[in-house]
């Protein structure tokens, strides 16, 4: 069993930053890929980012490349997710995700099939 729980979310002006961390607990974190999503009211869980084992590999959705960056810590068991000149669209609650199976970009942007879940942490961009 992994548990994850997110931080570091909270209201920020349009092209502002803000960076959010992911504490991971239970099994060897450095078994999976991590990856990021997103929710926003009324809307499917979108893909933000994915990071491999390691940290050699990472992905971005299309509507984040550019602007924010995921990297992780295995001593600390820590992925976090580095967000930069912020939008309103960015609103949304984000989740981080852990899965020891997944290691291509299709099944990486997939929400089905994730072993395990943080709660979310809620991040409001204001224009």
């Amino acid at each position: 069993q992994v548990q994850l729980v997110e931080s570091g979310g909270g209201l920020v002006q349009a092209g502002g930053s803000l960076s959010l961390s992911c504490a991971a607990s239970g099994r060897t974190f450095s078994n999976y890929y991590m990856a990021w999503f997103r929710q926003a009211p009324g809307k499917e869980h979108e893909f933000v980012a994915a990071i491999s084992r390691g940290g050699a590999r990472t992905y971005y959705g299309d509507s984040v490349k550019g602007r924010f960056s995921v990297s992780r810590d295995n001593a600390k068991n820590t992925v976090y997710l580095q967000m930069n000149s912020l939008r309103p669209e960015d609103t949304a609650v984000y989740y981080c995700a852990a899965d020891g199976q997944k290691s291509q970009l299709d099944a990486l942007a997939t929400r089905a099939g994730y072993d395990y879940w943080g709660r979310g942490t809620q991040v409001t961009v204001s224009s």
